[in-house]
């Protein structure tokens, strides 16, 4: 994995960082590389409370906050900003203002690789404005200062229209991470339970989504 200066991540949810992406952030730590996670909400409009429920919609804003924090520190961020949107609602935030705030960040921390969504292929609303505010943001820099962008992308059949990605990520070295960030997410635990443990029998889907990490540049060649 090429060294960077310094990565941020953007995602509008506590969990977005888990599945996708949590073994390339371990491997760019394990680098030496500075990341900057910035997460947009908190989920807090989640509908899962956890297997058996242990949440309530007043009390899980507050469990997924500490949750995205324990994710953090398994993966071994140490700048996580929250930047405190309403969750299900970024489509409908201003739009200058998410540019401006993450502008910011990227003015504070000048990274050399932005991680985001690839907006209209990452199945949530909020995942595609996130990613949509990120490449625009990354459009008003001058072309010296803009970062390289790699981009999450899995709605069904996007590599028809985006074609296939062009960065592959082996990170089984660090798969203990990606378990230890996706368990992190306890009151997630209806979509995580069956990934781990379907992993930790052998099943070649869960370990290929495991082990293996895709992202598209933008524009996509």
């Amino acid at each position: 994995m090429e060294k960077e200066r310094h990565v941020l991540v953007v995602f509008p949810h506590p969990d977005d960082e888990a599945f996708g992406v949590s073994g390339t952030m371990a491997a760019h730590i394990a680098n030496g590389t500075p990341v900057t996670y910035a997460c947009l909400t908190l989920g807090e409009m989640g509908r899962h409370m956890g297997s058996p429920p242990f949440a309530t919609r007043e009390t899980l804003p507050f469990i997924r906050k500490e949750e995205l924090q324990n994710s953090a520190k398994a993966i071994g961020v140490q700048d996580l900003r929250m930047l405190g949107y309403r969750d299900k609602t970024i489509e409908f935030e201003d739009e200058e203002k998410l540019i401006s705030d993450i502008t910011a960040i990227i003015n504070e921390v000048k990274p050399s690789l932005i991680i985001s969504f690839y907006p209209g292929y990452a199945v949530h609303p909020d995942h595609d404005a996130c990613g949509a505010v990120v490449v625009k943001a990354v459009e008003r820099l001058a072309l010296s200062e803009r970062p390289k962008l790699h981009l999450v992308a899995f709605a069904n059949h996007c590599e028809d229209a985006i074609g296939q990605p062009d960065i592959h990520h082996d990170v089984s070295q660090f798969a203990h991470i990606k378990i230890a960030s996706l368990t992190s997410h306890q009151s997630q635990a209806t979509l995580i339970t069956g990934v781990v443990k379907k992993y930790e029998q052998g099943d070649l889907e869960a370990v290929e989504r495991v082990h293996h990490e895709r992202f598209w540049t933008y524009p996509s060649k």
